[in-house]
């Protein structure tokens, strides 16, 4: 028998019914006994025991009468943390310093830290002993190039290590990803369903949008369920070979998803923490041979050769020290692939390279070729060299799009994406060739015409560099889900100005 708190300890735990993403946040009343004993104030670290369960969480002090004397409400985070019965009597106390607090001090301090020190570090923010603050702390000590190979090592194999981990047996298991920044570069589900068809087995975990209008899981939600556990993500592999499916549903490296929660909002680059993302989530996904695509772009993720030079040697290093086969496939990022940007745009762009449309986007469907033929020509079954035709003809022939479709029926049943209500065109004020598109200000674009949050919102543009346009004539199309949404759009539309005109020449 579990023994009891003290009656004058104990609160009742109550659902605030707040949103704070993945931060686990308490509410208590500033009066409340417990919060003045302790001498609790706003943003205390504090503990919560709950019959079996402990919680470090971050505290929030009311001041009005929403919440009783005699209770302590639990964030959405923290609720599904501890999952606990309503009013269960709970304690509340100072939480104990991190282990790893000494570690981050001498990181911010410059310090670099080794193996243990990261696997500490790492736990610590799986069991939620660090605040955003210190998290914040520990990305902005991270960024640029302050993780050397060694530390980037080190904090990849400690995100693996609190994470659950996939083996699928003998045999090679092949995936891809890309570092990003390209809008409208949806190639995945196209890879797959090429690999798959194909007999290789190619388990893609993807993840939703962070800054994008879209990410990979965004675009295939439109058309099939995404949010798969282990074990059904399991089942499809086994059936179809393949899947698509949300990494954030599958806790493969969990830690990772915390960090990119704080990163989000600092925009801050690192390489050692992308490639220790990455390559956490590719090796706990039990991936050997992976490909990485890296659009090269003044206005992409990865701006210049210099910078793909840099984070391709981490990368390589990396992966080399954890037994992972790695190609680097660099592609240009100078301009968006598609015409779709935005989840169902992305979409539909998709489903027309599978189905051979005759207006399937050109530069969509080479970019998905070359990088199925890259990685079929890693696979280590003697018949390097005929990838590229192999993944011809099994997109010509149909195979791809059969193979893509009885993955989406194995994940829960395929869709065809919406359209949006409301669109308007963007049109040009001058006349001129354009010189140069900015990714970045496209992708703003469409998000704020309502992607990724409204799927079927964003835009659309054939537009590319060196082509010739008249004034009125449209550069691109809003789409939207809501009058409001599309006015906000259009109102930033000339601010904005994601295409760079030039003289004609």
């Amino acid at each position: 028998m579990i023994a009891q708190p003290p009656a004058h300890t104990r609160l009742r735990v109550t659902r605030a019914g707040i949103d704070t993403y993945q931060q686990p946040v308490v509410y208590m009343h500033r009066d409340c006994e417990v919060c003045r004993s302790e001498g609790f104030a706003a943003m205390t670290r504090v503990r919560l025991v709950v019959g079996a369960r402990t919680l470090v969480a971050t505290l929030n002090v009311v001041v009005d009468d929403r919440i009783g004397l005699d209770e302590v409400a639990l964030s959405e985070a923290a609720w599904t943390l501890l999952e606990p019965v309503p009013d269960t009597p709970a304690r509340v106390r100072h939480a104990e310093p991190a282990a790893s607090a000494g570690a981050l001090r001498a990181k911010v301090f410059g310090a670099r830290l080794d193996d243990a020190q990261y696997r500490g570090l790492v736990q610590d923010v799986m069991e939620s002993r660090l605040s955003d603050l210190e998290l914040a702390a520990f990305v902005t000590a991270s960024a640029g190039d302050r993780l050397d190979h060694a530390e980037t090592t080190g904090l990849t194999r400690a995100m693996i290590a609190v994470g659950e981990r996939l083996d699928w047996g003998e045999g090679p298991v092949l995936d891809k990803h890309c570092v990003g920044g390209l809008p409208g570069n949806r190639t995945t589900p196209i890879v797959v369903a090429i690999v798959a068809a194909l007999g290789y087995r190619i388990p893609k975990t993807s993840s939703r949008a962070i800054t994008s209008p879209a990410g990979t899981a965004d675009t295939m939600e439109v058309m099939t369920p995404v949010a798969l556990d282990l074990a059904a993500m399991r089942r499809v592999v086994e059936r179809e070979g393949g899947c698509i499916v949300w990494g954030g549903n599958v806790r493969l490296s969990p830690a990772d998803d915390i960090l990119i929660r704080v990163q989000r909002p600092l925009d801050f680059d690192s390489d050692g923490q992308l490639v220790a993302s990455v390559l956490s989530k590719k090796i706990a996904a039990g991936s050997t041979h992976v490909l990485i695509d890296m659009p090269v772009g003044p206005t992409a993720k990865v701006r210049s050769d210099a910078a793909a030079d840099s984070l391709g040697s981490r990368l390589a290093h990396t992966a080399g020290a954890l037994g992972l086969q790695l190609g680097l496939h660099r592609s240009d990022g100078s301009q968006p692939v598609g015409r779709g940007i935005g989840p169902a745009l992305e979409a539909h762009d998709v489903l027309k390279v599978l189905r051979n449309a005759a207006d399937a986007p050109a530069d969509l469907r080479q970019r998905a070729l070359a990088l199925s033929a890259a990685l079929l020509d890693m696979a280590p079954d003697g018949s390097a060299g005929t990838g590229l035709e192999r993944a011809r003809n099994v997109l010509d022939s149909g195979a791809a799009l059969a193979k893509f479709l009885a993955i989406c029926e194995a994940q829960g049943g395929f869709r065809e994406p919406p359209r949006a209500a409301f669109t308007a065109d963007v049109t040009a004020t001058a006349s001129g060739r354009i010189a140069g598109i900015d990714n970045r200000g496209l992708a703003r674009l469409a998000k704020l015409a309502g992607a990724p949050t409204s799927p079927a919102a964003g835009l659309e543009t054939g537009l590319r560099v060196g082509d010739t346009v008249e004034r009125g004539q449209p550069l691109l199309t809003l789409h939207a889900q809501s009058p409001g949404e599309l006015d906000y759009a259009l109102e930033h539309a000339a601010p904005l100005q994601p295409f760079v005109l030039g003289d004609v020449a």
